[in-house]
């Protein structure tokens, strides 16, 4: 009997067994922890201008140096940690986005301060329920939505660096208030299967 295939969003396929991991078990994932939300807000802010893989052998890496992601201890460092951090090869060693990653977890805490959570904060710009996609093709995925503008341009007004449109939708991606899983993936299968199963809701457009 032949084996079967497991198929994948083209992003993900061949890359490197970590990529298909992650897409796997955590890209399009809805998440509500604060920690998890403020790791992928250093991680995609550290992309700009590279690629996610680039990223993604770094993750370890930049768990160690940012505290475990923990917004509280990064809110504290100073110059002597970012001189440290220059020299840290496990990161990306570019100054302006170190200082994004500290000038972000301090707006991230304001964020929290005002809202109990950023939880509370980011979901209601997806309107409380994950955007459930439904793309054929990797070239129907838009690098930015509706969406993305609006909290790119809230981001912005609170103080946040490196959260352009594009930046912020692969956050939405990558946390699961947006799916967009393609229709042929194994993951899509998957969570139509246990949204119909379980009576979850989510808004379901564009692609269909």
């Amino acid at each position: 009997m032949a084996d079967t295939v497991v198929r994948r969003c083209a992003w993900s396929e061949g890359v490197d067994p970590a990529m298909e991991r992650y897409h796997d078990e955590e890209w399009g994932v809805p998440v509500h922890d604060d920690r998890k939300h403020f790791e992928f807000l250093v991680l995609e802010s550290a992309q700009a201008g590279l690629s996610w893989w680039t990223i993604l052998r770094k993750r370890d890496g930049y768990r160690r140096a940012f505290a475990d992601f923990d917004a509280v201890k990064v809110a504290r460092f100073d110059a002597r940690a970012i001189a440290r951090l220059m020299q840290d090869s496990g990161i990306v060693r570019n100054r302006q986005k170190i200082e994004a990653a500290i000038s972000n977890a301090r707006a991230f805490l304001e964020v929290r301060k005002e809202f109990g959570s950023f939880d509370a904060y980011v979901w209601p710009f997806v309107g409380g329920e994950p955007i459930v996609n439904r793309w054929r093709k990797q070239g129907e995925v838009p690098a930015t939505t509706t969406e993305s503008d609006a909290l790119s341009k809230d981001l912005k007004a609170r103080g946040f660096k490196f959260v352009g449109s594009t930046i912020v939708y692969a956050h939405l991606q990558a946390t699961g208030l947006v799916d967009d899983h393609l229709l042929s993936c194994f993951r899509r299968a998957r969570a139509d299967g246990k949204s119909a199963a379980s009576g979850v809701k989510a808004r379901r457009r564009r692609g269909s």
